[in-house]
């Protein structure tokens, strides 16, 4: 998979384009099976994680992945939560200031990670009520598909 890097703004119309008019365990679940099935058809090596606030609601590990990557979704996810944007965002915007969020955040590098791979789940109405994260490839091909996926299940939602 070969992506290019989005610009800020791009990445900001991704979040604002992906908002949720809901998101359900079922929901949850359903993006999460997505996100295996493109991972396996793709023979990711990823992790997936899928979380309403504190409350894991979608876990998978893929061959190839490992507990590192339950590491860094954990890092990851942090930034999602404290930023209330994607984590790729989080790390973009540093980078265009000339600098990394590992530098200039203030933030312990054990606890955050602002690399791709984790996206807010927002629902219309509400904000921020969750995160969806994946950790195995580059950080920009991890980014590219909770996006894909993400744009994927949105489509289906205008259908139930």
């Amino acid at each position: 998979m070969t992506t290019t890097s989005p610009t800020i703004s791009e990445l900001i119309a991704q979040e604002r384009r992906l908002t949720l008019p809901h998101f359900s365990y079922d929901d949850a679940f359903a993006l999460g099976s997505l996100l295996v099935a493109m991972a396996r058809e793709r023979h990711a090596p990823v992790a997936i994680d899928i979380r309403r606030g504190a409350q894991q609601l979608f876990h998978a590990a893929l061959p190839g992945s490992s507990a590192d990557n339950d590491a860094w979704i954990d890092r990851k996810r942090k930034v999602v939560e404290r930023y209330g944007e994607s984590s790729y965002l989080v790390g973009t915007r540093f980078r265009s200031k000339g600098t990394t969020f590992e530098e200039s955040s203030r933030l312990d590098p054990d606890t955050y990670a602002a690399h791709g791979g984790s996206f807010p789940i927002a629902v219309e109405g509400a904000g921020v009520i969750g995160t969806v994260t994946v950790s195995g490839l580059p950080q920009a091909e991890d980014h590219a598909m909770v996006v894909e996926a993400l744009e994927q299940f949105t489509a289906t939602l205008g259908t139930g």
